[in-house]
């Protein structure tokens, strides 16, 4: 058994069009690096299968959970997520193998128009089911109409022209890896519109004991990547943010430096505190809490409260 495991490796994804998208990308790096043949394996999850409004406080490990439980009792081989749907804490069995360069981190605009956020008529429709991007949206353009858009990409860019709406905003690395890039009218700067945490970013995960899979996963791991991760996750724990708190953070290394912005916003846009850090890229996660920390004396803590963060 234990040969035909390393001769074939079970690669577990969600089944919507870009997970498995996000999933290929991860096996196209892998081919070549070993002998083993990788299966990517589609999984149905408590999320997919829940309407939004009964997922609760669990949203993001009902996304991730099920698939990790398969990882860690053995029928799955590694998991491919998208890092800003894990949990701050992983299960103890598995850990993060790998993770690959980051996408584009940025928030894009699609306007059936063609139409940026600054040229849209007063009043505009723009859907999004993220809080942290209504707030900073109605910071930019406080006449416009927030509209929730929920679902997966396809049907969110299929209810743009249902509901008649004068845009959307979506991850631009999500448009980008379905080959639909070209659906992109505006894309935020990361100072416009701050990024949700680990936005673009891919996590390979596998059990923490595996040393077969984890070396073959540490050839496609990313440094920078990872660090920037790990800054941005340490962030959002420290504020204890999850999908209810307007919460963003962003951070980049270059030449051993690593910069970080983060912002806290109330849900309407009238108030938001937000920093920037920058530090020696060897401690991430320490950068991340002195984000979180700056963040709150800035106002953050005051914002949180309000809104029973």
């Amino acid at each position: 058994m234990e040969t035909d495991v390393r001769d074939r490796l079970l690669v577990g994804t969600r089944g919507s069009a870009l997970a498995l998208a996000q999933t290929k990308l991860v096996v196209d790096l892998l081919r070549g690096m070993s002998d083993a043949e990788l299966v990517v394996a589609p999984l149905k999850t408590t999320g997919d299968a829940l309407p939004h409004e009964r997922l609760g406080t669990d949203g993001k490990t009902a996304f991730t959970g099920d698939i990790d439980r398969e990882l860690a009792e053995g029928r799955i081989d590694m998991a491919v997520h998208s890092m800003k749907d894990l949990p701050p804490l992983l299960d103890e069995r598995l850990v993060i193998g790998a993770t690959p360069k980051r996408g584009d981190p940025r928030d894009a605009l699609v306007s059936p128009a063609g139409s940026t956020l600054g040229r849209m008529r007063r009043g505009a429709r723009v859907g999004t089911s993220s809080v942290r991007r209504k707030s900073q949206l109605l910071a930019l353009r406080g006449d416009i109409d927030v509209v929730e858009l929920r679902g997966n990409v396809d049907t969110r860019l299929r209810k743009i022209e249902e509901q008649g709406l004068d845009g959307a905003v979506l991850a631009a690395a999500g448009l980008q890896r379905l080959g639909l890039g070209s659906r992109i009218t505006q894309a935020f700067s990361v100072e416009e519109v701050v990024p949700a945490v680990c936005q673009g970013t891919l996590a390979v995960e596998a059990r923490a004991g595996d040393s077969d899979v984890l070396k073959l996963l540490e050839a496609i791991d990313d440094h920078d990547t990872r660090a920037s991760s790990e800054c941005e996750r340490a962030f959002s724990e420290a504020l204890a943010g999850d999908c209810d708190v307007p919460l963003g953070g962003y951070a980049t290394v270059a030449s051993g430096r690593m910069v970080a912005i983060g912002i806290v916003a109330d849900p309407l846009g009238k108030d938001s505190a937000r920093a920037e850090v920058e530090g020696e890229g060897g401690d991430p996660k320490s950068l991340g809490r002195e984000l979180a920390m700056k963040v709150m004396e800035r106002g953050g803590a005051r914002i949180m409260e309000g809104i029973g963060g």
